[in-house]
């Protein structure tokens, strides 16, 4: 063709395998994303035939991510989250520090460094938000007070991720990466403060605490009117572009001035946006969108899978899914326990910790790059 055709091709042949690879998973009876993950390894650079464009599949899935998440927060007010603070925030942390403990001990067998390996456990100590969310929409838990620990518990591994992805650049010198000084000018997270880790613990939390602030102050009136407006022109298709502008918008605009996380941004504007008497209306017309980029997102994330592995480190990756599946599920289901909460809410929060997420590809990035 005359020219490049690689998003066209990305998203066609993404969503058509998708179509059918989970098609084939529900005929025998398993979760249709298990077919969207087999046709991302189809059409990724570890598999012969075509191979599509993992940066663009990765940018698509972002749009997915920050969609879902800006319906859920549709769906989580505040004090939803705030009723869950007194376990989910010493759970999290608790559970990071012990699936990070775990994925350290590991490297150290392998004879990594050190450094090497708490980014390596620092990895594995995070779940994904988006596949928790959709585990939880299909069995409809998303509302029960089970869901809600899982999801409140997942926002602060969330935060505590964002905090981490700031520091690491800063003590790369301490864990045997490069120096300080030369990671700071390949990456903006330092932000020109690498030597000093006090000033840029500071910096991050007044960042976050900003964002908060100001879409709670700001964004709980705003965006709500936003909404009112639009809908008072009668236009669905304006309506309809206006939730997706605001979602993509906020995240983004998150994303670039406080350093927050895609996914958190549109978590939080979808809570401010739930204020609004038009925010049933906004989560019914964003939900196709949402479902459709929710697709590329597990396709993306497939292609990223290289099947060797599975004869070249058998070992290794057994070792590996060992503590990703029992030591994160038995780390957390004792921490529920210990709250005095009832077994059925332990295993439900134990089971949508057994897998990691999208910033564990972040970190594993960043880790790559400093070291």
């Amino acid at each position: 063709m005359p020219h490049d055709v690689s998003l066209i091709a990305t998203i066609a042949v993404g969503f058509g395998l998708a179509m059918v690879f989970g098609l084939i998973a529900t005929r025998l009876n398993m979760p249709p994303l298990v077919g969207y993950l087999l046709a991302g390894i189809v059409i990724g650079p570890g598999t012969p035939g075509f191979v599509a464009d993992v940066g663009l599949a990765g940018q698509l899935a972002e749009i997915g991510v920050m969609l879902l998440m800006f319906g859920v927060g549709l769906h989580f007010s505040l004090n939803d989250l705030m009723a869950v603070k007194k376990i989910a925030v010493p759970g999290a942390i608790v559970q990071i520090g012990v699936a990070t403990a775990l994925g350290m001990a590991a490297a150290w067998l392998w004879g990594w460094d050190w450094g090497a390996a708490m980014v390596f456990g620092l990895c594995l100590s995070v779940a994904s938000t988006v596949v928790l969310l959709r585990a939880l929409e299909a069995k409809g838990l998303l509302k029960s007070i089970n869901g809600q620990i899982a999801v409140g518990w997942l926002v602060v591994e969330d935060l505590v991720m964002v905090m981490v992805l700031v520091l690491l650049p800063a003590l790369a010198h301490v864990l045997g990466g490069a120096s300080a000084s030369a990671t700071a000018a390949t990456t903006e997270l330092a932000d020109g403060l690498a030597g000093d880790i006090w000033s840029t613990v500071g910096i991050t939390l007044a960042k976050v605490s900003a964002f908060i602030v100001l879409m709670l102050v700001v964004g709980r009136r705003v965006l709500p009117k936003i909404l009112w407006w639009v809908a008072r022109s009668g236009s669905q298709e304006l309506f309809t572009l206006s939730v997706v502008a605001v979602a993509l918008g906020v995240a983004f605009g998150a994303a670039n001035l406080f350093d927050v996380s895609f996914a958190l941004g549109a978590f939080f504007d979808g809570m401010m946006m739930r204020e609004s008497e038009y925010s049933h209306r906004a989560a019914d017309e964003s939900l196709p969108l949402r479902d459709a980029f929710a697709v590329l997102f597990f396709v993306s994330v497939g292609m990223l899978f290289d099947p060797s592995v599975l004869w070249t480190q058998p070992l290794k990756l057994l070792l590996v899914v060992g503590i990703v599946m029992i030591g994160k599920t038995i780390a957390a289901v004792a921490l529920v326990l210990a709250f005095r909460y009832p077994l059925n809410t332990a295993l439900t929060v134990g089971a949508s910790l057994a897998q990691i997420g999208e910033f564990s590809f972040i970190l594993a990035d960043l880790g790559s790059r400093l070291g």
